[in-house]
């Protein structure tokens, strides 16, 4: 980390938020055997220029973490070039493009890593929804809108090659708009893990998706085709401010039951008040929102020396 100089209200804020982030219990990774990862949804990243404090608290956050999957990027990347900085030499930031229309948002999908712990290995793309051609135009359409394309990229670390789909699902079109993107999130993940010639089939998928509760019908059609919830984050993980609501996700597949550890949950930055952090900003609660987030992040450790396992599947079938 490098936060260089700070005034005397950013480094009081930075000791508060440091006990908050200490209460998380979030373990260290370990180089070639483990790493931990997250999905934030950082508030409009972009669309207006922060304060200087809070591009210190989102590194400070950013930096428990490996490897981040970070939702509401928007056009503008400054405050992401910002936050880069503060973080240091070893960052690194993969980003997928923006949509500038109204369903679009003018957001991205980043993926912010430590290069270090985790190697980027060069798939970066836009998942894109089924097509069907028109009899009258000839032309392929699509089927299905996301509005906001999920993002996908491919990453190394230890022995354990993944890819990363990172979605931010529809708010605005309401709960009942939003069940078909989810479903079809899930059979895109189920159609590209069985595909021949997919790039890795051990994917995990993470991000927004405006899911209110565990067990409705949202969370329902994103795991209708064997996407689920790692154990570790079974029970309460609520990721808005009250965290009562489990609006973000980590999920994967079956066949990565090996890699998901017994460690994860959420980072709560907020602890009921923005106060402590920000003393002396004259800013409500909402308008801290766009400083921070309104959104905490999701963690889960992950094991990635998967070597044994390797040599066991070898074994196995032979």
């Amino acid at each position: 980390m490098k936060h260089g100089k700070l005034t005397r209200d950013t480094a009081l804020g930075l000791r508060v938020l440091r006990r908050r982030i200490a209460k998380a219990d979030i373990p260290s990774s370990k180089l070639d055997e483990s790493i931990n990862i997250a999905t934030w949804n950082i508030r409009e990243f972009g669309r207006r220029r922060r304060m200087e404090t809070s591009i210190h608290f989102i590194a400070e956050i950013l930096n428990q973490f490996d490897l981040i999957a970070v939702t509401e990027v928007r056009d503008n990347l400054a405050d992401l070039a910002r936050t880069l900085k503060v973080l240091g030499p070893y960052w690194r930031a993969v980003f997928s493009d923006y949509i500038a229309d109204a369903g679009g948002n003018k957001e991205r999908v980043a993926y912010v890593y430590d290069k270090r712990a985790v190697a980027f290995t060069g798939l970066a793309a836009e998942a894109d929804s089924p097509r069907r051609k028109d009899k009258k135009t000839k032309e392929y359409l699509p089927t299905i809108s996301w509005w906001r394309k999920p993002y996908i990229a491919s990453f190394r670390a230890g022995s354990f090659d993944f890819i990363l789909v990172t979605a931010h699902i529809r708010w605005g079109a309401g709960a009942k708009g939003r069940i078909a993107p989810l479903r079809l999130l899930a059979e895109w993940v189920d159609k590209r893990r069985k595909e021949r010639h997919t790039f890795d089939k051990d994917i995990i998928v993470m991000g927004d998706f405006n899911i209110p509760a565990i067990g409705d019908n949202l969370y329902r059609a994103v795991t209708g085709k064997g996407l689920r919830m790692p154990k570790a984050l079974f029970g309460l993980h609520g990721s808005n401010l009250a965290r009562n609501k489990r609006y973000d996700q980590i999920l994967h597949v079956p066949t990565l039951d090996g890699v998901f550890t017994n460690e994860g949950g959420v980072l709560d930055f907020y602890v009921n008040s923005f106060r402590p952090l920000y003393r002396e900003v004259s800013k409500t609660k909402r308008e801290l929102t766009y400083e921070l987030s309104d959104h905490l992040p999701l963690w889960i450790r992950l094991d990635v020396n998967q070597e044994d396992v390797e040599l066991d599947q070898i074994i196995r079938s032979r």
